[in-house]
């Protein structure tokens, strides 16, 4: 089986009403999950009694990256020079970038001592739980574009994403854990900082160095007690 071929079950509206509740997350998530306590995670729902000690081999499907609502038109909203415009192609291309970067970092992760067998194609006798990484409402403060000539921008902080990780039973495609995670660039305050592509990429590294961290931390804790 390959993980091209598993779909990602839960919606994105189904996503996006969890997320959107971080002040008092429901105790039950859309499709059945129970929130459970966490200290890596603002939120953790998982199936009852579920429990992940007999998967041997873990499979990482390539993480899938969306903006957040009207983000594209709020960026644009005060660019007056047409050159100087936020295009779908620079929407593409920053979602692909972070994309294969969260990709790095999570099989980077795996692969640490002593390493995880990371599989990429499975039959139905194997035990795989499969990870599905997803980055949404993603808010980029000040994006790079392709446009010519030098253009600065100062913000207070490079922007914010939220990290849904959710782990399925490579053979029944069933849930059986959602990890979702809300993490904010570094705050400077009122203090203005020149913010680019180069310190956009190093925060969200930043960001993506800790999350993978996390989550080896819980595989370890959940596959290897």
């Amino acid at each position: 089986m390959s993980f091209q071929l598993i779909s990602r079950c839960c919606t994105l509206t189904a996503i996006l009403a969890v997320v959107g509740c971080a002040n008092n997350p429901p105790a039950e998530s859309p499709d059945g999950l129970e929130l459970v306590p966490s200290k890596s995670f603002t939120e953790v729902y998982a199936k009852r009694d579920v429990t992940l000690t007999g998967y041997d081999q873990i499979g990482i499907v390539p993480c899938e990256v969306s903006f957040r609502n009207n983000w594209l038109r709020d960026q644009n909203s005060n660019r007056v020079q047409l050159n100087n415009r936020v295009t779908q192609d620079d929407v593409d291309r920053i979602e692909d970038a972070l994309g294969a970067e969260c990709d790095k970092y999570f099989r980077g992760a795996m692969a640490e001592p002593p390493p995880y067998t990371v599989v990429e194609e499975f039959g139905p006798d194997e035990s795989v739980l499969v990870l599905l990484p997803s980055i949404v409402d993603l808010d980029v403060s000040a994006p790079d574009t392709m446009s010519p000539g030098i253009n600065r921008t100062y913000t207070t902080e490079a922007g914010r994403m939220t990290l849904v990780l959710e782990g399925y039973d490579g053979n029944s495609s069933e849930v059986l854990f959602r990890a979702i995670d809300r993490r904010r660039s570094t705050d400077y305050g009122t203090t203005l900082q020149w913010t680019n592509g180069v310190t956009n990429k190093a925060e969200a590294d930043r960001i993506l160095k800790s999350w993978s961290k996390k989550l080896r931390e819980a595989l370890d804790t959940a596959l290897r007690p």
